[in-house]
């Protein structure tokens, strides 16, 4: 019986610190833009710092990252991002398309040259 209050505690412990905290701000987002024009320089603007956010991760991932990742040769980190953006490219600019894309990439490439697990 303690494995499973250990494992409840855990599961509480992840929704109250991880999950509650970020979901308040999406609902405020949700309910605060509602009457924002898309178009407005403030929302460009937004759009902008996003997306450099996105390549600055991005680009940490490629050059220097971290854990497993550090095993794979740069080479098929490299790979895997211009897979990622061509599968984003051509499923209809689907983020979701370009992610799955590059990580298959990956995985298939660490899976070949017996990386990991």
């Amino acid at each position: 019986m303690t494995l499973f209050s250990s494992e409840l505690t855990a599961i509480l412990v992840v929704i109250v610190v991880g999950f509650l905290p970020n979901e308040i701000w999406r609902v405020l987002g949700v309910v605060l833009g509602r009457g924002l024009d898309e178009n407005s320089a403030w929302m460009q603007w937004v759009r902008a710092v996003a997306t450099a956010l996105l390549a600055a991760v991005v680009a940490r991932l490629l050059l220097t990252p971290s854990g497993t990742l550090v095993a794979l040769p740069f080479l098929l980190r490299a790979g895997a991002l211009a897979a990622g953006v061509a599968g984003f490219l051509l499923i209809r600019r689907s983020v979701l398309a370009g992610v799955l894309t590059a990580e298959a990439v990956l995985v298939a490439g660490a899976w070949w040259l017996g990386v990991g697990g």
